[in-house]
This record gives C-alpha cells, sequence and structure tokens, in this order.
C-alpha cells in the first residue's frame, strides 16, 4: 500500500511544485507589465499551492518515503493574458481530475488519510479552476476593457 500511495503523493507533487514555477512565473511578468492586480491574484494562488506541496511532501515523510523535487513540466512565459489563462485552465483541470482518481486509489488501498489530503487539494483547485474561468470569460466577451481593470 504505501509504495503506491507515496508515488500518488509524488506525483501530485511534482504537479504542485510546477504550478508553483509557473504561477510565480506568471505574477513576475504582470507585475512588470503593470497588471498588479492579477499578478498578485496568481501570487497567492501559488503561495496555496506551496502549501500543498508542503502538505504532500509531510505525508510521503510520514510514509517512509522521499519527497521530489522537481517540477513535472516546464515553465511557459511570454503569454497573453488570454493565452496565460488558458494555461492556467488546463493546469488546474489536471490536477482536479487528478486529485479525484488519486482519492479514489487511496481509498481502495485503504489510506483515508491520504484520500482527505487529496479531496482536501481538490477544493482548492476546483476552486481556482473556477477563478481562471471567470477571468478568461471576462477577458473574452470584454476583451481590452476588461484587462485594463487589471492595471495597478
Amino acid at each position: 500500500m504505501k509504495e503506491k500511495v507515496v508515488g500518488l503523493l509524488n506525483e501530485a507533487r511534482e504537479q504542485e511544485l510546477h504550478a508553483i514555477s509557473q504561477y510565480m512565473a506568471q505574477h513576475y511578468e504582470l507585475e512588470d507589465q503593470g497588471y498588479g492586480k492579477l499578478g498578485k491574484q496568481l501570487k497567492q494562488i501559488a503561495i496555496t499551492e506551496m502549501k500543498h506541496a508542503e502538505e504532500l511532501a509531510e505525508r510521503i515523510l510520514f510514509l517512509g518515503g522521499s519527497p521530489v523535487t522537481k517540477p513535472a513540466g516546464e515553465v511557459k512565459k511570454g503569454l497573453s493574458i488570454a493565452d496565460l489563462l488558458k494555461n492556467d485552465i488546463q493546469l488546474e483541470s489536471g490536477a482536479v481530475k487528478m486529485y479525484n482518481d488519486y482519492a479514489k486509489l487511496c481509498a481502495e488501498e485503504g489510506d483515508h488519510i491520504s484520500k482527505g489530503i487529496f479531496e482536501k487539494l481538490l477544493a482548492d483547485e476546483e476552486e481556482h479552476l473556477d477563478d481562471f474561468q471567470m477571468t478568461l470569460d471576462h477577458v473574452e466577451k470584454l476583451g481590452d476593457v476588461f484587462i485594463t481593470t487589471l492595471i495597478e
């Protein structure tokens, strides 16, 4: 049981580390471009992802595993706001599916603590996904009028 669950926890940690890197890179770019409101939102989401990565690492250590330290993917830079949001929606959609699947697998393995962790993270990821989808919807419907509201 432990090896399989540790593998799931580490895969989730890789995704969280990727999300942290991606959102912080976006935060820096947006701040530099004057889009401080959206930049601050991404920074806060990155901080939440950091807490997720830490919680996963603590559980991995408790189960006798070794937490991974490499992100799952490369950071994408220089995206338009719409493309940035589409990329983030893809990341969060993947996390939602993964955490649903992993919670079920942990239950099957009889590890209800890890299952609970995945369910808790799932709730946060669904909220992030909703935020990104709503922002993209505003960008697509209102265009530059909405984008100017992101300037700070």
